[in-house]
C-alpha cells in the first residue's frame, strides 16, 4: 500500500461577491480533485490548535501527524535544519526576511512588500553575504536561504522582540514593531546597520532604477530552537520522502525523519517546477511506502491578494499535481490512500493565514462503495461532517494510515 498526502498550501478561502459567492477553491477547475472527493471521503481537520498562531510551521506540522502542542518551538530552527544549520543549545535562530520598508519624515515606518518583490535567490545570496561580511560578530550570523527567506543565529540571550510575521502587514504601518528594534542598542545598531548595507548595494539601486521593489531591511520573527518530534518511520515503521520548494516544509521533514527531495526549478511560486515534482513523488513511491508533497503558490497569491494568480495556482496543483500522480499510480496498478488538502486558509482579502478548519479528501484505490458525492471544497467539508468536531492532523495520518497514532 502507498500512502499519500499532498498539500496545496493556502487553498482555503472565504466567499468573494466576484466570484458569485464562490471561494477561489470552487470557483477554479478542479477536476482530478473533485472526482477523488465523489468518489473519497471528505474530513474536517484542525491543523492550528486553539492558542497557536495559524502559521504554515503549526499546520504543516500537525499534517505531518505531530500536535504541535508538544513539539512546536517557532518557525526558524526548521527552516535552519532544512539549510544544514548545527544550532548549539545557546542558539536561537529567527527567520530574516529580506522585506521592503518606507520611512517616512514623520518617523512611521510601512511594510510595503513582505518579499522585497519576491527577490532572486541570486540577488539575495549577494545581499545576504554583503550583511554577514559588514553586520556579523560574535552575537550574529547570517545564513542565506531561497528568495527572501533567511535565517539569523542568535547566540546567548537576547531581549524579547514579540516579532511578528511581515506578511500579516502588508503596506500597513508597523512602527510600533519596528520601534521594538529601536529601543534596544543591540537590535538597532544590527537592523540600522543593516538598512545601510543594503539600501546602498548596488543590487538594490538597479531594482529601484527598474521600478523594482528592494530588499531595503530585514524583518525577524519565527524564533526558536530545534524542536524534539520522534521520526516517523519510528512512530509508523514508514519510509517515507517529502517534496517541497520552501526551507521550512524541508526542515519539518528532516525532523520527522523522512528523505528530502529536491526538484530543479521548484520556486514555490506559480513558476514552480509542478512536472518534476509529481515525477519525483511517483518515483518516491517505487522503493518507499509514503510521500508528502507540499505546494506553496497558493498561499503566496493569497499574501499578495491576487485572485487571478490564486486561481491559477489552484488549477494549476489540480491539474499538474494530483492528476498526474493518481494517473501515475493507476497505471502501475498500485494499491493507494491519499489525502489532498491544505494546511490554512489565506484568504484573497485578509492577505494573511486564518485557523478555519480545513476541508482534507481521503481516496482508497480498492474502495468500490459509493463515496461522499461532493466536490471539494471549504463548504463541503462542513457538509460533510454536520455534527463531528474536526479531527487532528495526528488522527488525520492515524486515519490515512489505517491504524492509531503511537
Amino acid at each position: 500500500m502507498k500512502y499519500l498526502i499532498l498539500v496545496g498550501d493556502g487553498m482555503g478561502d472565504r466567499p468573494m461577491s466576484e466570484l458569485g459567492g464562490r471561494t477561489v477553491l470552487e470557483a477554479a477547475r478542479t477536476p482530478a480533485m473533485d472526482q477523488l472527493c465523489r468518489q473519497g471521503h471528505l474530513l474536517q481537520v484542525q491543523t492550528v490548535p486553539s492558542g497557536f498562531p495559524p502559521g504554515s510551521d503549526v499546520a504543516n506540522l500537525s499534517l505531518l501527524g505531530y500536535r504541535p502542542e508538544d513539539c512546536y518551538s517557532g518557525r526558524a530552527p526548521l527552516e535552519a535544519a532544512a539549510m544544514g544549520i548545527e544550532l548549539a543549545p545557546d542558539e536561537t535562530a529567527f527567520r530574516c526576511n529580506l522585506v521592503t520598508l518606507e520611512h517616512d519624515v514623520q518617523g512611521h515606518t510601512r511594510m510595503i512588500d513582505y518579499s522585497a518583490g519576491h527577490i532572486a535567490t541570486d540577488q539575495a545570496h549577494i545581499l545576504i553575504s554583503a550583511l554577514q561580511q559588514i553586520c556579523a560578530n560574535s552575537t550574529f550570523r547570517f545564513y542565506p536561504g531561497i528568495n527572501y527567506r533567511h535565517i539569523l543565529v542568535v547566540k546567548g540571550a537576547y531581549p524579547d522582540l514579540a516579532p511578528v510575521p511581515p506578511h500579516d502587514f502588508i503596506n500597513q504601518d508597523v512602527s510600533r514593531h519596528w520601534q521594538r528594534y529601536l529601543n534596544d542598542p543591540t537590535w538597532q545598531k544590527l537592523v540600522l546597520g543593516a538598512e545601510q548595507v543594503l539600501l546602498n548595494h548596488p543590487i538594490n539601486q538597479e531594482r529601484i532604477r527598474r521600478g523594482q521593489n528592494p530588499g531595503n531591511g530585514i524583518w525577524l520573527w519565527g524564533e526558536g530552537r530545534l524542536p524534539r518530534m520522534t521520526p516517523i518511520p519510528e512512530q509508523y515503521n514508514l519510509q517515507g520522502s517529502l517534496i517541497s520548494a520552501v526551507d521550512l516544509l524541508k526542515g519539518l521533514g528532516i525532523c520527522a525523519g523522512l528523505k528530502i527531495i529536491n526538484v530543479p526549478g521548484a520556486t514555490g511560486w506559480i513558476d514552480t517546477n509542478y512536472e518534476g515534482k509529481a515525477e519525483a513523488a511517483l518515483h518516491c513511491l517505487t522503493d518507499q511506502d509514503y510521500v508528502f508533497v507540499h505546494v506553496e503558490a497558493p498561499d503566496e497569491a493569497g499574501h499578495q491578494g491576487s485572485r487571478t494568480a490564486k486561481l491559477q495556482a489552484i488549477e494549476d496543483f489540480d491539474r499538474r499535481i494530483v492528476a498526474p500522480i493518481i494517473a501515475g499510480l493507476r497505471e502501475r496498478r498500485e494499491e493507494f490512500r491519499v489525502i489532498v488538502t491544505m494546511d490554512h486558509f489565506t484568504p484573497l482579502e485578509l492577505r494573511t493565514h486564518t485557523s478555519d478548519p480545513v476541508p482534507a479528501l481521503l481516496y482508497d484505490s480498492r474502495e468500490m462503495v459509493p463515496g461522499c458525492g461532493l466536490s471539494f471544497s471549504e463548504k463541503n467539508g462542513k457538509v460533510a461532517n454536520p455534527e463531528q468536531q474536526p479531527i487532528s492532523g495526528a488522527e488525520m495520518l492515524a486515519t490515512l494510515l489505517e491504524r492509531r497514532s503511537q
